[in-house]
C-alpha cells in the first residue's frame, strides 16, 4: 500500500513515516502543500494522511481541489485544532476520517486499516497503459484486439507492476508478493517470469513496457513513457 504523508512538522511526519514503513506501508513525505498537492495529482496513492495547516496550498483546499477532479483516493485530515466546523467541512468535502493531534501510531494505523476496507469497493478494476488492458474482476488481458492468456501468476506479476507505474521493485519484493515466500538468492523464479509476460504484452521488437533497472529489479513504464 502507497501512502502520501503531508505534514509540515518534520519530526511528526518522521515519526509516522517509521511507523507506517515498520508495518509494510510504501511511504511518501511531502512538507509543502503545493508539492503535496502535484504528487497526489501526479502519482497513484492508496490512502493520503493529510494536515490541514500547512505552507502552500492548505489541506481543506487540497481536499476540494483532488475531489473536484473525481481523485477518489481515501483521505484522512489530521490537525491540532479541534473546532467542530473545520471538521464537518472536511467530511462533506469529501474526507474519509479525521484525527486530532496528538495520537499514537497504533491509532494512525487503525484509522488507515479502517479507511482502506471501507473503500475497498471503490477500488479500480481495470489498469490500462497504451493498448494493453487488465480487468481485474473478470481476470482478462488485452493487448490492442487480442487476448492474452496468461497463467495465474504472470497475471499477479502484471498486476504488482503496473499498480505502480515507474516505481522500481526488487526482486525479493516481486517474489515475497506474488509467490508469497523469502527471496533466496539462488532462485531465477522472478527473471523467468518476467522473460514469459515480456513475451505475451510487449507488441514493439526491442522494447519492452517491463524494464529492468540493473542490479535493483524491474519496473513497469506505461506505453507513453517508451
Amino acid at each position: 500500500m502507497k501512502v502520501l504523508v503531508v505534514e509540515d512538522e518534520k519530526k511528526l511526519a518522521g515519526f509516522m513515516r517509521k511507523g507506517l514503513e515498520d508495518h509494510g506501508f510504501a511511504v511518501t513525505v511531502s512538507h509543502h502543500g503545493d508539492e503535496a498537492y502535484a504528487l497526489a495529482l501526479h502519482e497513484s496513492f492508496d490512502l493520503i494522511v493529510l494536515d490541514i495547516m500547512l505552507p502552500g496550498r492548505d489541506g481543506i483546499s487540497i481536499l476540494k481541489n483532488l475531489r473536484e477532479r473525481k481523485i477518489p483516493v481515501p483521505v484522512i485530515l489530521v490537525t491540532a485544532r479541534s473546532e467542530a466546523n473545520e471538521r464537518v467541512e472536511g467530511l462533506n468535502l469529501g474526507a474519509d476520517d479525521y484525527l486530532a493531534k496528538p495520537f499514537f501510531i497504533n491509532e494512525l494505523l487503525a484509522r488507515i486499516h479502517a479507511v482502506l476496507r471501507r473503500s475497498a469497493g471503490c477500488h479500480i478494476s481495470l489498469l490500462q497503459a497504451g493498448n494493453l488492458t487488465v480487468n481485474l474482476m473478470t481476470r482478462e488481458v488485452r493487448r490492442g484486439e487480442s487476448d492474452l492468456f496468461l497463467s495465474p501468476r504472470e497475471f499477479s506479476l502484471l498486476e504488482y507492476l503496473m499498480r505502480s507505474p515507474g516505481r522500481v521493485f526488487t526482486r525479493a519484493q516481486i517474489l515475497e508478493h506474488v509467490w508469497g515466500y523469502g527471496f533466496d538468492p539462488e532462485t531465477n523464479l522472478v527473471d523467468v517470469c518476467i522473460r514469459r509476460l515480456r513475451a505475451k504484452v510487449d507488441d514493439r521488437p526491442g522494447e519492452s513496457r517491463i524494464e529492468t533497472v540493473r542490479g535493483v529489479g524491474y519496473r513497469f513504464q506505461p506505453q507513453d513513457s517508451r
